[in-house]
Formats: C-alpha cells, sequence, structure tokens
C-alpha cells in the first residue's frame, strides 16, 4: 500500500550526517505526502533488520519501510535449510504440504500437524474474486527462519517447516503451510498455532483482496516488541 501511495517501490533519497531512519521517513514523506497519514502504522527497518526511529543511518544503508502485515513441484524464491532440518521458504507456485509432512517426519515423531492457510470467498461481508501477497523477500524469510527456529526452541518438536507463497491465487488455494513434527501431539499443536499467529505479525508480507467491485490491501496489526530487534 506504501508502494501504491508512492507510485513506485524504491527510489534514493539525500540526508544529512548522522540521519535517523526516521528522518528517512521524513524525508520521502515530504516528496510523497500520502505516506505522512501511514505513518503511525508503519515499521521501519535498515539494511534487513527491523529498526527504531532513533537508528543513526550510514551512507549507502537500505532503508524499508513496512505497513503492516497481513506466498507443481516448488521453486523456491527464497529458502533456508539447518541442519536440524528445520525448513523455511518463500514460492510463487502451490505449495505440496504432503512433501513437507515427508520432509520434517521423523521416526521418533507421533504427531505431525499441518496448517494450511487456505484462500476463502468472501471477507467483511464482501465477495472475493483472488488474493494478491507481496513480500520485502530478503527480510521475509530471514523472519520466517528467526521466527520458526524460536518456536522450535520453546516447544518439545523435531521439525518446523513454514512456507508462504507469493502472487495471485485463487479461491480454495493455500497461501501459507505450517508443518510441526514432535513425539507428543500438544506440542505440535501449540508450536503450528503460534507460528501463524506470530507470522501475521512479524513477517513482512501484505495481502491485496480483489472484489466485484475494486481491490484493497488488507492493513493488519505488527507486534510492538519487533522494532530495533
Amino acid at each position: 500500500m506504501l508502494k501504491d501511495a508512492a507510485g513506485t517501490a524504491e527510489a534514493e533519497l539525500e540526508l544529512a550526517e548522522g540521519a535517523t531512519a526516521e528522518d528517512a521517513f521524513r524525508a520521502a514523506a515530504a516528496r510523497w505526502p500520502e505516506l505522512e497519514p501511514r505513518r503511525k502504522s508503519t515499521v521501519l527497518a535498515v539494511n534487513q533488520r527491523y529498526a527504531l526511529p532513533s537508528d543513526t543511518l550510514r551512507d549507502g544503508d537500505e532503508v524499508a519501510f513496512l505497513p503492516p502485515v497481513s506466498g507443481g513441484q516448488e521453486e523456491w524464491l527464497r529458502a533456508e535449510e539447518d541442519a536440524a532440518g528445520h525448513f523455511f521458504a518463500l514460492t510463487r507456485g502451490p505449495i505440496d504440504a504432503e512433501r513437507l509432512k515427508r520432509r520434517v517426519a521423523q521416526p521418533q515423531d507421533g504427531a505431525v500437524v499441518v496448517f494450511e492457510g487456505i484462500v476463502r470467498n468472501h471477507s467483511g461481508g464482501r465477495r472475493t474474486l483472488f488474493l494478491d501477497y507481496e513480500c520485502y523477500e530478503p527480510m521475509a524469510i530471514r523472519e520466517i527462519a528467526r521466527l520458526g527456529r524460536e518456536i522450535a526452541g520453546r516447544h518439545a518438536v523435531s521439525r518446523v517447516a513454514i512456507v508462504h507463497r507469493l502472487g495471485r491465487m485463487e479461491i480454495g488455494e493455500a497461501s501459507v503451510v505450517i508443518v510441526v513434527s514432535a513425539p507428543h501431539r500438544k506440542a505440535a499443536f501449540d508450536a503450528a498455532r503460534e507460528a501463524i499467529d506470530r507470522l501475521k505479525k512479524e513477517v513482512p508480507i501484505w495481502k491485496k483482496e480483489h472484489f466485484e467491485d475494486g481491490a484493497v490491501w488488507v492493513e493488519g496489526e505488527w507486534d510492538p516488541s519487533i522494532a530495533g530487534r
């Protein structure tokens, strides 16, 4: 929605020495006044990491303005897999949940929980035609992996896989799939629930809903604890 308001996805700004991340937003809002009303709900990032408004910038820094967050054979746009077998990815193709189950299930596991976020045919009393998802790709995959590993460390689970789809999605298609394997079901359920709840508030991915009479970016809500993380 910020990109639409500014009419561009990126631009270069010249700031005074000692300028902060907040100064960068103010400079952008001076150029594109449509940004100013959205400042309260916008989170800042510097070099693909969440930042505080007071963080000082250096020459060449990449500053991102992030509105509230709402992805056959997969071709991963970006993917991370660690030594423990946790797997995280972004894709523009259909997500194969069965393949992810096979990827994470271990012989010691007594439970595999799969959550699929599905595109439904209505929202707010309006008929939905399709959805579009966009994200800040390098930061999104980093945040998905961080979130997944944190959750794996908080619950007695074996492996976690999180895959989010980007681009256009039709009714009934999965936009996100989370798979958790664990020796016992409670830990698997708890981890999967935490993963989807946090993903919606911590990862820079945005959803645009298309209706018969127009389209709108869905404005969600940031987790207030992420700034400066």
